[in-house]
């Protein structure tokens, strides 16, 4: 199918493989499926221009098949310059007509020119994965701003920054925080980050992770996720954390809890999953055994002080696919994966497509939400409405050939009342 649209990708030739990938995914997404046939019918979104700033997957290309079915005007970016698969973007461009600014391994520049370009479209509704779609409006597009319904936010970073511009009164329009729908971090931040981080630290170095000291910064979903995959294989867990809760409950979940300055002497591979910028600093980094893997499954590549680990190296080297070597004056060797980004999308394929089913409906829902209720969502950052997330948990256990129990009447009134006692 010949383009209409603009579009900046590495080569169109690439597009029936993309074909293929998208087809695959699509059918371990009957979820996303089912928006898709009732949007195709329904049009909830049409006229709508949306700009969506998303790892560029095949997960995302049926995400943006399901919008467009739905009336959607889609232009789609990269959300981080390493995590677009090249033949993906082609297939959206040639194959499904969908707009498209993205390059594996883009440079700074162009990646923001990528994102300026998704801006240029217009959009009404905005699909964020790390708020910086939401951000270029808010200091470089103002006069844009009054043209926005709503905004779409899918990652724990993005959440925390816009929860930030809310408090500050800096929010210029209202956002669902997709990324809080028990059906998303539940499950997209704990089984799909949890496997596709191991997948990506493997395919990296292919390393054998038994026996192996593994340190994961940050017990959160992701981390969660990190810690039970990684004990999987066979690597002693240490997790360090700020928050005594969670470090409480690291513990309880069996495995060891230490500081990070004490964590950085005896690790093998690192992986932080924090948010928070330099949770491997340079005193850290000074202490590390020869040979220490270091990764990164957070969003932004600021949780390692990778300008640290540059001023301490003598010599610096591609190892491998996706490895730079640092040599230390001393002679020590460490190894950082995927220049500091998201090991799970850089140097892997990202979440399987049965958890991002879950997430991209959520989207999708939450879109059409959005849109119904425009004339009262105020400038806040809303939870997903918890009547969609049960849907899609509903939806998703009927697919996967699951029942379960439903209340009787005698027990939803039992559970309304508080006269009835023992």
């Amino acid at each position: 199918m010949a383009t209409t649209k603009r579009h900046d990708v590495k080569d169109l030739s690439l597009a029936p493989e993309g074909v293929r990938r998208i087809r695959w995914a699509d059918r371990q997404m009957p979820v996303l499926q089912a928006i898709r046939e009732r949007f195709e019918r329904e049009q909830p979104l049409a006229g709508y221009r949306i700009s969506a700033c998303l790892h560029v997957t095949s997960e995302t290309a049926n995400l943006m098949r399901t919008l467009k079915a739905g009336g959607a005007d889609v232009v789609l970016c990269a959300s981080n310059p390493l995590s677009t698969q090249d033949d993906v973007a082609a297939a959206l461009v040639d194959e499904y007509d969908i707009a498209v600014f993205a390059i594996k391994g883009e440079d700074n520049d162009t990646y923001y020119s990528h994102i300026e370009a998704a801006v240029d479209h217009k959009p009404q509704l905005t699909m964020d994965d790390g708020a910086d779609v939401i951000s270029v409006l808010h200091s470089a597009r103002r006069e844009q701003l009054g043209d926005i319904i709503a905004g779409m936010e899918e990652t724990t970073t993005g959440v925390i920054r816009l929860k930030a511009m809310e408090a500050d009164g800096a929010l210029a329009f209202p956002v669902i925080a997709v990324n809080d729908a028990r059906t998303k971090h539940f499950f997209d931040n704990r089984y799909g980050t949890g496997q596709s981080t191991i997948d990506g630290i493997i395919r990296a170095t292919n390393v054998l992770l038994a026996g192996k000291r593994f340190v994961v910064a940050g017990y959160g979903w992701v981390g969660r996720g990190v810690a039970m995959r990684a004990k999987g294989h066979g690597s002693h867990v240490i997790v360090t954390e700020v928050d005594p809760m969670r470090a409480l409950e690291a513990l309880m979940d069996g495995f060891e809890i230490m500081p990070m300055a004490d964590a950085a002497k005896i690790g093998d591979v690192f992986c932080t999953a924090t948010g928070d910028k330099h949770v491997i600093a340079r005193e850290h980094l000074e202490v590390m055994k020869d040979g220490a893997i270091i990764c990164n499954t957070g969003h932004f590549n600021v949780e390692i002080d990778i300008p640290a680990l540059r001023s301490l190296a003598v010599e610096t080297r591609e190892a491998r696919n996706f490895v730079e070597e640092f040599k230390l004056a001393d002679g020590r060797l460490l190894f950082l994966l995927a220049e500091g980004r998201l090991v799970n999308i850089s140097a892997a394929e990202g979440h399987p497509a049965i958890v991002m089913d879950m997430s991209f409906a959520n989207q999708a829902l939450a879109t059409e939400y959005a849109v119904q209720h425009a004339a009262s969502l105020e400038k806040k950052v809303y939870p997903v409405p918890t009547e969609i997330d049960e849907e899609i948990a509903r939806l998703k256990l009927a697919t996967m050939g699951v029942t379960i129990d439903q209340l009787t009447e005698a027990q939803q009134k039992y559970l309304a009342s508080w006269d009835e006692g023992t």
